[in-house]
């Protein structure tokens, strides 16, 4: 392919919501029940919430995939001294089209679809 007929690309931030920016310590009780409720040996020391960005309200990090197929185990905490695990089932919504990602949020959260954070791709402007 000749260099002229090369099609620059760029990625545009079209309708991207933001994530939660919020991450809490996983307290060592709740990582030690974690690990008794999985098949995994090791979950992280801390979590994302991995809703869209928000203010108020409670914030959920994914800890690991639960025994159940289609669930799993989150971290859901509202203040600074209050955390619980929580198993929750998979959100069945997947994006429009054959190849549409799922959701990886659970059933009845109040955010975005994850896939509707996604990156759009158009060619640049000559």
């Amino acid at each position: 392919m000749l260099e002229t007929e090369t099609e620059c690309r760029r990625v545009l931030l079209v309708g991207v919501l933001m994530r939660c920016a919020r991450w809490r310590r996983v307290p060592l009780e709740l990582a030690g029940e974690a690990r008794e409720k999985s098949a995994v040996t090791y979950i992280d020391r801390a979590v994302r919430c991995q809703l869209s960005a928000h203010v108020e309200g409670e914030h959920f990090g994914l800890l690991t995939d639960a025994n159940a197929y289609g669930t799993a185990l989150w971290l859901r905490w509202h203040g600074p001294d209050e955390a619980e695990l929580v198993v929750l089932r998979d959100c069945p919504v997947a994006a429009p089209g054959p190849d549409g990602d799922g959701c990886r949020l659970f059933v009845g959260h109040t955010a975005h679809h994850t896939w509707e954070d996604a990156l759009e791709e158009a060619p640049c402007a000559s």
